[in-house]
């Protein structure tokens, strides 16, 4: 560990959430390990069956186990689980790398998935392995929910970056995309204080959060230094804006990330929360702009789904929140920084170690670095 690091470890202490410190120092943890090996279809089947016995799941079979493809973060695994006393269930496994392009909590994940169930249409979290004492590696198996990302028409890449929905799936989507983040963000913040923390000591503690966060990000991963990073920096660090109504915040709430059937277009299930945390609706309004697609007379649809000023008008209608544009601008610059820190920094860092089963992947992914410098140049220009 660099020196740089280990000082880092104590002042981004100073006003980060608690449990974000955990998990990044424990992604620092990580480093000096050699590369990550796939774990084989052959080597988890044993490993499963004797987890789910620990759990009190009485003769567990597992049936048909294979490797999902998709994600940059995680392995997946589908298979049927067949057990005593109870009808077949069709599950997930998702299993945690050594590192991959973002650093998460299964505890996070896991809790507000529970708290979500009701609320929304998410996956059942089955089990969890916090610590991968058991499965190897940090895990959650959920219940499988059938849907996809995009039509089989739709060029955008893997990872949903630049996907455009065809007209037609437009408005049927955009409506229960609208309605879901209208129900996530009136669910009550103190639903597990343990796991999540409220940054409510000041008016600006939310966006110092994440400032925090994700500068703490980039300075653990980045290979070098850059002056437009230490720009945005500054910049964000003297334009925090206040956030007055905490929600709870997915934080990558976007298309790729819902799956809806292709037949009816129906939204079946939403996914990946384990970025999930207290904070500023406006973070998640920016965020879906961010992960952009265009059409061929160049307008901008925010998710691939609808214009910028129709999210946000509809948001309010819907919320009467009001969306203070001054925020919104700050939030878009701290995505567009986050899709930095993911490229630039830890992805590239995470390939080179060979410590993720997606280094081609992840590869990638540092190109598209490029273009959102060119982006976070653009949107800290407008600011001036």
């Amino acid at each position: 560990m660099s020196a740089l690091s280990s000082a880092h470890r104590h002042t981004r202490g100073v006003d980060v959430e608690p449990s974000i410190v955990d998990m990044l120092d424990g992604a620092l943890a990580q480093r000096e390990k050699p590369a990550y090996s796939s774990v084989s279809e052959a080597e988890l089947e044993p490993r499963v069956i004797a987890f789910l016995e620990n759990q009190g799941v009485k003769s567990p079979k597992i049936v048909g186990l294979k490797r999902m493809g998709g994600g940059a973060s995680k392995e997946q695994f589908v298979f049927e689980l067949q057990c005593d006393g109870a009808d077949p269930q069709k599950c997930v496994l998702r299993l945690d790398p050594l590192e991959s392009a973002v650093v998460s909590d299964r505890r996070k994940e896991f809790s507000v998935m529970q708290r979500m169930l009701n609320v929304l249409p998410v996956p059942p979290v089955l089990w969890a392995d916090f610590d991968g004492e058991q499965l190897g590696r940090p895990a959650l198996i959920t219940g499988f929910i059938g849907g996809i990302t995009k039509p089989a028409t739709d060029s955008g890449n893997v990872s949903g970056l630049g996907t455009l929905m065809p007209e037609a799936y437009r408005e049927p989507l955009s409506k229960q995309f609208m309605k879901y983040l209208e129900a996530m963000h009136a669910v009550p913040v103190d639903f597990d204080t343990e796991v999540f923390q409220v940054p409510n000591q000041d008016p600006f503690q939310a966006a110092r959060w994440q400032v925090n966060w994700w500068t703490s990000a980039w300075r653990d991963d980045a290979s070098e230094g850059s002056p437009l990073m230490g720009l945005a920096e500054r910049w964000m660090r003297d334009n925090l804006p206040e956030t007055g109504d905490l929600v709870v915040v997915h934080a990558d709430y976007r298309t790729g990330n819902y799956l809806f059937d292709d037949a009816s277009k129906e939204i079946t299930t939403i996914l990946d929360w384990e970025l999930a945390h207290i904070g500023d609706f406006h973070e998640d309004l920016a965020w879906i702009i961010c992960h952009k697609g265009v059409t061929d007379e160049g307008q901008v649809m925010a998710s691939g789904l609808m214009t910028p000023e129709e999210l946000c008008q509809r948001y309010t209608e819907m919320t009467g929140r009001e969306v203070n544009q001054k925020a919104l601008h700050f939030y878009r610059v701290l995505s567009v920084y986050k899709c930095v820190v993911i490229c630039l920094a830890t992805s590239a860092q995470t390939a080179g170690r060979k410590h993720s089963h997606q280094d081609i992947l992840l590869s990638w992914l540092t190109s598209a670095g490029h273009a959102f410098s060119a982006e976070l140049a653009a949107l800290l220009e407008e600011s001036l």
